[in-house]
């Protein structure tokens, strides 16, 4: 039951974000290629090509490189390739799995999705729309292959399950307002804490993401836990309460992210409204 006064729910968790970690070693040419994977991909070092779409699990974005079967994208499939380059010369020389490749990539990626969906970071953040890059194999890698592949997929971002994605993705978030958007594509809870299962708006739900906060900029040091914790804590709280037009009462959480994804340029906090909806 709600109470009287404004109060915030009592489970807030670090949400990690979905970084396809170079770090993770791969056999390369050397094994037999797994289930789903075209051979005429794997350990390729030319660029990946944009454009085609994947049905990828889980613990597909989990792997360093990807090299699943395509599958038409007028059918169902739930990733599409929007960005794929090369890596800087400085990376040249770089080690298989550097984390500041990783930092790169995230970056990269993820600027790239904004204008790709038409979308802003904020808008993105509550979205179902994420992105996860791939890079080369270690085979490949020792080849002198250097570059990045950026998939846009339909879900993750808040931890929520893939849905299947239109045709194309771009410019599907390019919106006057954000209340233009189909629910289908904003991303809510079904329980009454950030912890809850991430389904579409469109899904019955308890819980929704309704704005965010930039809690740091570029050049700023970590806040730590404990201050991005309070800064997210007190921004959601009016944030929130103004979403739902000053109640007499109202519950809310916020999700913020750690050092790793504060590194590699994710500054934000998501806020969530309880809409019993």
């Amino acid at each position: 039951m709600i109470g009287h006064s404004p109060r915030r729910t009592t489970s807030v968790a670090l949400l990690i974000a979905l970084l396809a970690a170079l770090a993770l070693s791969g056999c390369g040419g050397d094994r037999a290629a797994a289930k789903g994977e075209d051979p005429s991909q794997v350990d390729a070092t030319g660029l990946p090509e944009v454009g085609k779409c994947r049905n990828l699990s889980h613990d597909d974005v989990a792997e360093a490189y990807n090299f699943d079967k395509y599958v038409p994208c007028d059918e169902p499939h739930n990733a599409e390739t929007f960005g794929a380059g090369p890596l800087p010369d400085e990376f040249k020389d770089a080690e298989y799995g550097d984390e500041k490749v990783n930092e790169w990539a995230f970056s990269q990626c993820r600027k790239l999705l904004e204008k790709y969906v038409g979308s802003d970071q904020s808008l993105l953040m509550r979205s179902m729309l994420s992105h996860v890059y791939f890079g080369p194999s270690e085979k490949a890698w020792d080849e002198g292959a250097r570059w990045i592949r950026c998939d846009v997929v339909g879900g993750g971002q808040q931890g929520a399950e893939y849905v299947d994605l239109p045709t194309t993705t771009r410019n599907l978030l390019k919106v006057k307002k954000v209340e233009d958007v189909e629910d289908r594509w904003m991303v809510c809870a079904q329980g009454k804490t950030v912890t809850s299962p991430k389904v579409p708006c469109s899904d019955p739900h308890q819980m929704r993401a309704v704005t965010t906060i930039k809690l740091g900029e570029p050049k700023d040091k970590y806040l730590g836990a404990s201050g991005s914790k309070k800064k997210a804590s007190q921004y959601c709280r009016g944030s929130v309460n103004a979403w739902m037009g000053y109640p007499e009462s109202f519950e809310y959480g916020y999700t913020w992210f750690g050092e790793k994804e504060w590194n590699a340029g994710n500054r934000w906090a998501v806020c969530w409204a309880v809409t019993e909806e």
